[in-house]
């Protein structure tokens, strides 16, 4: 005997608790995210300040580790999203929201040894399609950076190559500073 279950909806998965690591709501299936091991975790915390260090001192952006951002569908927890200083949710109270019901502006993903490139991929495509200005798909095991415009047009960068940050942010990173950071000397 065969027992039909109704597919699950973003609405349902937005009542079920968080998981660590967390869990994303793709296309109906719950995918959750591998366990960020050391050069993913160096590579974020990073990569979060160095932004931050330049956009929250002059208030054009913030970068957020982990921040989960539902729309267009999808639940999302890209490894760093970053939000131009006016599209930061608040409270009415001027505190920061805790659901993000936007892309990101910039949406950055760090590849994980067991992850899929192409479902990762496939979520900052989404970002793009949805109002989001850049995406960045960092690969440790390549050294490269793939980028995403709000063209949609994607680009592989390494070694010394300019990567493209958000219009206005005086950010000038290449691949070779970014993976640079996991030889601790």
């Amino acid at each position: 005997m065969t027992v039909a279950t109704q597919p699950l909806t973003l609405k349902a998965f937005l009542e079920l608790p968080e998981t660590k690591p967390a869990s994303e709501f793709v296309q109906g299936r719950i995918l959750q995210k591998p366990m960020p091991q050391g050069e993913h975790s160096l590579l974020q915390s990073t990569l979060c300040e160095t932004i931050n260090q330049v956009a929250r001192s002059t208030k054009r952006a913030a970068a957020f580790p982990e921040l989960r951002c539902t729309f267009g569908g999808r639940s999302i927890v890209p490894d760093i999203s970053v939000f131009r200083w006016g599209r930061i949710l608040l409270t009415e109270t001027g505190r920061i929201a805790n659901r993000f019901l936007i892309s990101p502006d910039w949406s950055i993903e760090i590849l994980s040894p067991d992850q899929s490139q192409t479902q990762v991929l496939s979520n900052l495509l989404h970002c793009i399609e949805h109002g989001s200005e850049l995406g960045w798909l960092l690969d440790p095991g390549e050294d490269s950076v793939l980028v995403v415009d709000k063209e949609q047009r994607i680009r592989i960068l390494t070694n010394k190559a300019d990567l493209p940050v958000l219009e206005g942010l005086d950010l000038s990173l290449t691949a070779l500073d970014v993976f640079g950071w996991l030889t601790l000397n």
